[in-house]
């Protein structure tokens, strides 16, 4: 018994018309995914550290090189707090409203991006499944045609079919899986984010606010 061996070429051809979109949406969740890894590397920082040093600093009254070591941060941290540090001589209510206004700016920045890969990590299924359809059609058109003409029905004549059924189906899943495990980490790690931006800023304004 012989095995034939497919190429990864053959295998898309095969899989039929819904392969393209398929791998339209792979292609743009690989580029999502590695834009936010490089983001969120290049903002790493240790907040602790910071926030220690920018409060050691207001502290001494060091109001400008607080500002400055704000500008030098590359974190949305930073931005927030600046805006917290720039009314640091007015009310409390005022310095959370700056850090708020701040906020409605970074967040989104964080979050770019992240419900166009859930929306790939829910639709490649739904592709998958249109192909399978649109294989189960065709090997259903195939039988039939031979049936009418009364043709030998052969599994050769009608497989076609059911193999792009089978490799759209297989092909969704592949990429909604992947996709959907780091649309979740990403989203974890945004959330971190966003919760040392809280966290960081209820610091700030209550040292500001004693």
């Amino acid at each position: 018994m012989t095995t034939t061996v497919y190429s990864a070429w053959q295998l898309f051809i095969s899989g039929g018309p819904m392969m393209w979109p398929i791998l339209l949406c792979s292609i743009f969740a690989c580029a999502i995914v590695l834009e936010k890894m490089v983001y969120l590397r290049a903002i790493r920082m240790d907040i602790r550290n910071f926030l220690s040093e920018l409060l050691g600093k207001i502290k001494h009254h060091q109001i400008k090189e607080a500002l400055q070591l704000c500008d030098t941060a590359r974190h949305p941290v930073s931005a927030i707090l600046k805006a917290g540090i720039l009314k640091y001589d007015r009310s409390r209510v005022q310095i959370k409203e700056a850090i708020e206004d701040a906020s409605l700016y970074e967040i989104p920045k964080l979050e770019q991006h992240l419900p166009a890969l859930a929306v790939i990590a829910h639709i490649c299924p739904l592709l998958g499944f249109l192909g399978t359809l649109a294989g189960l059609a065709r090997y259903f058109q195939a039988f039939a045609a031979r049936a009418q003409a009364t043709q030998a029905i052969t599994v050769a004549a009608v497989s076609a079919g059911l193999w792009e059924a089978l490799l759209t189906s297989i092909a969704g899943l592949l990429v909604a899986i992947p996709v959907f495990v780091a649309y979740n980490y990403l989203v974890g790690q945004v959330n971190g984010v966003i919760l040392d931006m809280e966290k960081a800023s209820t610091e700030l304004v209550n040292f500001l606010s004693e």
